[in-house]
Parts: C-alpha cells; sequence; structure tokens
C-alpha cells in the first residue's frame, strides 16, 4: 500500500455536508469517500496512479 501524505483541502460547508452524509451512507469516513471519489474520478478519466492498477 502507498504512503498517504497529508493534505488540506477547502470545501464551502453544504459540499461537506453532502459529502460525509454520503460517507455515512456507505459506512466509510469523510475521508476515505473523498479518496473514493477521487479514485474513481481518476480511473473514469483514465489517469489512475499505476501503484493502484492491477497485475
Amino acid at each position: 500500500m502507498s504512503k498517504k501524505k497529508p493534505f488540506a483541502l477547502r470545501v464551502n460547508e453544504e459540499m461537506l455536508q453532502a459529502i460525509e452524509k454520503w460517507a455515512a451512507d456507505e459506512f466509510r469516513s469523510t475521508n476515505g469517500q473523498i479518496e473514493w471519489i477521487l479514485m474513481k474520478a481518476l480511473k473514469e478519466a483514465k489517469r489512475e496512479p499505476k501503484s493502484n492498477k492491477p497485475n
């Protein structure tokens, strides 16, 4: 597993509340939900990190 790097992210309050609710609905942490959303977007754009691609 790759090392995680802390990163500050500023989002408006309404967006954060929506992400928090979505995360709770899917039994994820808010951070985990944001990571999932970002990875999904990277995969859809065919830009996912090479280290996460199956062999």
